[in-house]
């Protein structure tokens, strides 16, 4: 993250289909010249800002909240709301400044009118607008570089009111530009198929943020190219009009938000039979994660679990959907197994046999195992109701593998990634060390530098993850992808993890149970201290991931950061000071720790509160409840459980605290 990106912090204000309410002609040209105005005082702070002047860009913040107030006096109610997202990024900007320790003037913002104006008021009619948008101070040394724009189609509008609809407008777009992979099918494990599914998401977060262009992933990556796949390309026209509906809130028009986008109703599960959650006692003879997890991945997928469109209303994806049951009620009764319905499906003694669609049925040994597990109570011994069963079944099988094991089966994953993402067949080199397995299409030095600095890193990851040696520090080997290009970087996360990723990375992490890697960029022309400065945060983030098996990404993250922010020579006094921002202005946009803990924030957002918060669970005086917590996830423990062990606090009411300390 650089100051080019809280640039954008400034300058992004939402596109507005109109801000012109049915009134005189004379108050609408004057909303026109003064939103005008208040565009460029905005563009000139972003400006001054990425100058290094804050000064400037103080006082053409100044300007433009006097701008904003003139407008606002104006404007009806409808129009107000139309201004949420330029109100928004005003406060982030003062908010930027005032953490920079630059002086500037309280920001007052108006309350919503109450009523359609019919006049200007005097104190305004008589004022130009160009004497009001003039800054306190010269402007920028650097003139703001205008650029032409093109002229764009008008983007399609409800005709019944000038807001873009979603389900005359924004749904046949999606469907006709992405169905075929995320509407009839499910690519990247996201969820297309009705505007609560599209709202909520894939399992790594949140895609559209209502008012938010810039952090709307799902604009990013069309806007960017990277979808849809296969040669396709979203008209600009449509592309404004997504744009539009995103800046107006993502608004939906319809009756009935859960309904597919084929036209079938949603029928949710009935929730008042689902049985409780039992914890497993260790009497047990069956066990669901490492027994049951596996059996039901293996036959369930695409169906129940990771599907697009679950059957029959029945999602077995975590153990809390498993128990939730379908159209059909709940398909657990615990202490009776013969007599619960996925014993009778799976036995064709009750409709249709599972698993549908041509797969074979389960073998009577499989049938009697699950049948058991029911018999002794349905217990859990995963980690979360919550975590998903894919993981669960992964993070069993580790459990009892050797990490020698582990490092195998890494490795052979290792060569399928490579084998879709290194389409030119170049020469692929490794190094092997105690922690990594390292190998890319790079050069052979600067394979051997990576892992060089990577096993240099580990030993400053110690100092805060701890961890045991050798190869059972990632619970086998950590792979490690060296690619030597930027370009190659970016096609290694198209073809792997069929994703996009933001222009400024130039490293990540990931694991999902077994798979544990680190992709990152390095060439020849890199220096030993540029590529520790890239390996360094997600070396210790990989190892707060593997210590237990609920780690949320936000401690693994934050962990990662706080090392690379320790470290001298990690992150300059620049970098610093962004990061510092980036976290404030984080913390201003979240309204509390139900929005950051269910992943309502954008990724950046949600990265950069969950490093300051860390910083608070390292810190000196909490170091001792730090390293309780660890030792509570390697001994097993739920991450919630072991928080609030260690802390004596929830999760939630410590995000809660830390939120109210930030705001003070």
């Amino acid at each position: 993250m650089n100051r080019r990106i809280l640039f954008f912090a400034f300058v992004a204000i939402a596109w507005i289909s109109s801000v012109s309410p049915i009134c005189a002609q004379e108050i609408r040209d004057r909303q026109k010249q003064i939103y005008q105005s208040l565009v460029k005082s905005v563009n000139a702070a972003g400006q001054s800002y990425v100058d290094g002047d804050t000064r400037g860009s103080a006082d053409s913040i100044a300007v433009a909240a006097k701008e904003l107030r003139d407008l606002i006096a104006i404007s009806s109610p409808e129009d107000f709301d139309k201004l949420a997202p330029t109100i928004a990024r005003i406060e982030r900007a003062h908010a930027v400044l005032q953490l920079d320790g630059v002086a500037v003037e309280p920001l007052f913002v108006p309350s919503r009118p109450t009523s359609t104006p019919t006049t200007i008021p005097d104190s305004m009619s008589s004022v130009p607008v160009s004497a009001e948008s003039k800054p306190v101070s010269p402007l920028p040394k650097k003139p703001v570089p205008k650029k032409p724009v093109p002229a764009m189609p008008e983007p399609p509008k409800s005709s019944q009111s000038n807001a873009i609809s979603f389900t005359s407008v924004i749904q046949p777009i999606l469907v006709g530009r992405c169905g075929q992979c995320h509407v009839s099918a499910s690519k990247g494990g996201f969820q297309m198929t009705s505007y609560e599914s599209l709202m909520k998401g894939p399992a790594e977060g949140v895609v559209v943020f209502p008012g938010d262009v810039i952090a709307s992933r799902l604009i990013e990556t069309i806007e960017s190219g990277d979808m849809p796949r296969g040669g396709g390309k979203v008209p600009a026209n449509e592309l404004m009009a997504l744009k539009a509906w995103v800046a107006q809130g993502a608004k939906f028009d319809g009756a009935d938000p859960t309904m597919s986008f084929s036209g079938a109703p949603a029928t949710p599960a009935p929730m008042s039979d689902a049985p409780m959650v039992a914890r497993a006692t260790g009497k047990e003879t069956v066990s669901f994660a490492s027994h049951i997890a596996p059996l039901l991945v293996e036959n369930c997928v695409g169906c129940h679990i990771d599907a697009m469109q679950v059957r029959g209303g029945l999602n077995m994806s975590t153990f809390a959907q498993l128990l939730r049951g379908g159209d059909s009620g709940a398909v657990i009764t615990p202490g009776k197994g013969e007599s619960s319905l996925l014993v009778r499906k799976l036995r064709g003694t009750e409709g249709d046999r599972m698993p549908a669609g041509g797969r074979p049925a389960l073998s009577e040994e499989s049938i009697s195992l699950v049948s058991k597990w029911i018999d002794e109570g349905a217990t859990l011994d995963g980690a979360s109701e919550n975590q998903p069963i894919t993981v669960m079944s992964q993070l069993a099988w580790v459990s009892k593998a050797t990490p020698a094991e582990v490092s195998e089966r890494r490795a052979q994953l290792a060569n399928e990634h490579f084998a879709l993402a290194n389409s030119a067949n170049a020469e692929i080199r490794q190094e092997t060390t105690g922690h990594f397995h390292v190998l890319g299409t790079a050069s052979a030095g600067t394979v051997k530098l990576v892992a060089e600095q990577a096993e240099s890193l580990l030993q400053r990851s110690r100092t805060i993850v701890g961890g045991p040696d050798g190869e059972a520090y990632y619970r086998g080997r950590a792979t490690i992808f060296v690619l030597p290009k930027r370009y190659d970087y970016s096609e290694f996360a198209k073809m792997v993890e069929q994703r996009g990723i933001p222009a400024e990375w130039e490293s990540h992490w990931r694991f999902d149970g077994i798979d544990a890697y680190i992709a990152l960029v390095a060439s020849d022309g890199d220096e030993p201290e540029m590529v520790a400065q890239r390996l360094v945060t997600p070396v210790a983030a990989l190892a707060m991931a593997t210590r237990g098996g609920d780690v949320p990404r936000w401690l693994a993250e934050g962990v990662g950061v706080n090392l690379a922010a320790s470290g001298r020579g990690m992150l300059d006094r620049e970098a610093r000071r962004d990061l510092e921002s980036q976290i404030y202005e984080a913390a201003s946009a979240t309204k509390d720790s139900k929005q950051f803990l269910e992943g309502k924030l954008t990724p950046d957002q949600s990265d950069r509160i969950g490093t300051a918060i860390v910083s608070t669970m390292v810190d000196r005086s909490r170091r001792r409840q730090f390293d309780m917590m660890l030792r509570e996830l390697e001994s097993g423990a739920a991450f919630e459980t072991a928080f609030a062990k260690s802390f004596g606090v929830s999760v939630a009411g410590y995000v809660d605290a830390w939120l109210a300390m930030v705001r003070k």
